[in-house]
């Protein structure tokens, strides 16, 4: 019996291959506006920044709350690629002192992205989801670094996200004036307060 011949390479259709080059450059633009300080780009901005027509843009997202979705996927990739994780058997203050640098470093990360969220997140359910989805993996991390600390203790595992989110973050470097250095500082103060048995 002859030997069946090789398949052909699949060919990515043209059509196909341009249309998630240009959604990608849609988000792309987006993601770039809120990073270069602009806290709520319009559809136009985003159109010019993209390079493409508006009509474009509204062909590739249905609203602002689907440009939201992508956008936000986006972000929570490149802070998973950012992330490293840290050994749960290091000492605890060499945990600690490793979670609140990573941490201070993400912050700063996602700091424009953080605020542009935090103007429209009360009225888009998108934005939401990602704010617990950051929550929950905050709350896991903290769990799999501070197991012998936190147990079963819920109310210290609250206390610990809150004191990692954003908000705290952002009241010590904005509200405050904080420097990095500074805001990192009085992080790593607070978890070690909460982690250290008295």
């Amino acid at each position: 019996m002859p030997a069946a011949s090789p398949r052909p390479p699949q060919r990515i259709d043209g059509r196909t291959a341009r249309s998630e080059r240009t959604r990608a450059a849609i988000v792309d633009a987006h993601v770039t506006l809120i990073r270069e300080g602009d806290l709520r780009p319009t559809a136009d901005r985003i159109a010019k920044q993209a390079g493409v027509s508006l009509r474009a843009l509204w062909s590739h997202f249905a609203d602002m709350e689907a440009l939201f979705a992508a956008s936000g996927q986006q972000i929570l990739d490149q802070r998973d690629e950012a992330h490293e994780p840290i050994p749960a058997d290091l000492p605890l203050d060499r945990r600690i002192d490793a979670y609140c640098h990573q941490r201070a470093r993400l912050l700063e990360q996602i700091a424009p992205a953080a605020k542009a969220s935090a103007l429209k997140e009360p009225f888009s359910q998108t934005l939401q989801s990602y704010r617990r989805t950051h929550i929950n993996r905050v709350r896991a991390e903290l769990q799999t670094l501070f197991p012998d600390a936190i147990g079963t203790d819920e109310d210290l595992l609250n206390a610990l996200t809150a004191a990692s989110m954003w908000p705290s973050w952002g009241t010590l470097r904005d509200g405050m004036g904080l420097e990095p250095e500074a805001a990192r500082a009085a992080l790593t103060r607070t978890i070690t307060t909460l982690l250290t048995p008295r």
